[in-house]
C-alpha cells in the first residue's frame, strides 16, 4: 500500500463561536472527527497544512489523521468529508473528517474528468456534461481520483451513458436508470427571427 498523506490535528475542549473565533485568529481551524463507530471528537489544526492536504487529497482520497489526544498520538485513516470556507477570504473555517474502515466498502461521490478532443465539437457542436459526479461503492483505498470520460471519438449527437463508462476494478457505480452523462449536441441553428424582422422592415419601407 502506498504511503498516505498525514495531517496532524489536536483534540480541542473549548467549543462555541467565541473560542472558535479566537482559534481562527491564531491560524488554526476547528473541526470534528467522526469515526467509523459513531464517536465524535472535536479537533483543531493549523490552517496552512490543512490547505496543503486538501489540495492533494480533496474530498475523496484517504489520508492519515494523526490525532493528539490525552497526551497520546493515534493515527486514523480518514476522508476530508466537508470543508467550509469563509465567504470573504476563502480560508477554511471548519472541517469535518470521516473515519473509515479500510476493509469495508463505503458510498462516495467521485468527479468525472473529460479527456480528448471531440471531432463533433470541431465541426461546431457543443459538449454538454449533464452530471459532474457519480456515486460509487468501493473500499476506501480503491476510491479513484476521478472517472475518466474520453471524448476523442465522439461525433455530433453521440452520447456517453452511465452503462458505457468504464470504472476501475472494485468500483461500482450507483444508478437506477441508464442516464446520459455527456452528449455532443448539434450546432445550433440561429433564430430566424432576425431575418423575419428584416423582411417586415423592407415591407414597411416599400409601403
Amino acid at each position: 500500500m502506498a504511503e498516505l498523506l498525514k495531517l496532524n490535528v489536536q483534540e480541542r475542549t473549548e467549543v462555541g463561536k467565541g473560542p472558535n473565533r479566537r482559534m481562527r485568529a491564531t491560524g488554526k481551524v476547528p473541526g470534528i472527527y467522526y469515526d467509523a463507530h459513531g464517536t465524535n471528537i472535536m479537533v483543531k489544526m493549523d490552517m496552512v497544512p490543512l490547505q496543503q492536504a486538501y489540495a492533494k487529497v480533496g474530498n475523496a482520497q484517504v489520508f492519515e489523521l494523526v490525532l493528539e489526544k490525552d497526551g497520546k498520538t493515534e493515527t486514523k485513516p480518514a476522508l476530508m468529508w466537508r470543508v467550509r470556507n469563509e465567504p470573504v477570504t476563502g480560508h477554511p473555517e471548519h472541517v469535518d473528517f470521516y473515519g473509515v474502515d479500510l476493509d469495508k466498502e463505503i458510498k462516495i461521490p467521485v468527479h468525472f474528468e473529460i479527456t480528448g478532443s471531440s471531432p463533433g465539437v470541431k465541426l461546431g457542436g457543443r459538449m454538454e456534461l449533464y452530471r459532474e459526479v457519480v456515486e460509487v461503492v468501493c473500499k476506501p483505498m480503491d476510491i479513484p481520483e476521478s472517472i475518466v470520460l474520453d471524448i476523442s471519438s465522439m461525433n455530433l449527437l453521440d452520447s456517453i451513458r452511465i452503462e458505457d463508462v468504464v470504472f476501475p476494478e472494485g468500483v461500482t457505480p450507483i444508478f437506477d436508470e441508464n442516464f446520459a452523462v455527456l452528449t455532443i449536441t448539434a450546432k445550433r441553428v440561429e433564430d430566424d427571427g432576425e431575418s423575419e424582422d428584416e423582411g417586415e422592415e423592407e415591407s414597411t419601407a416599400s409601403e
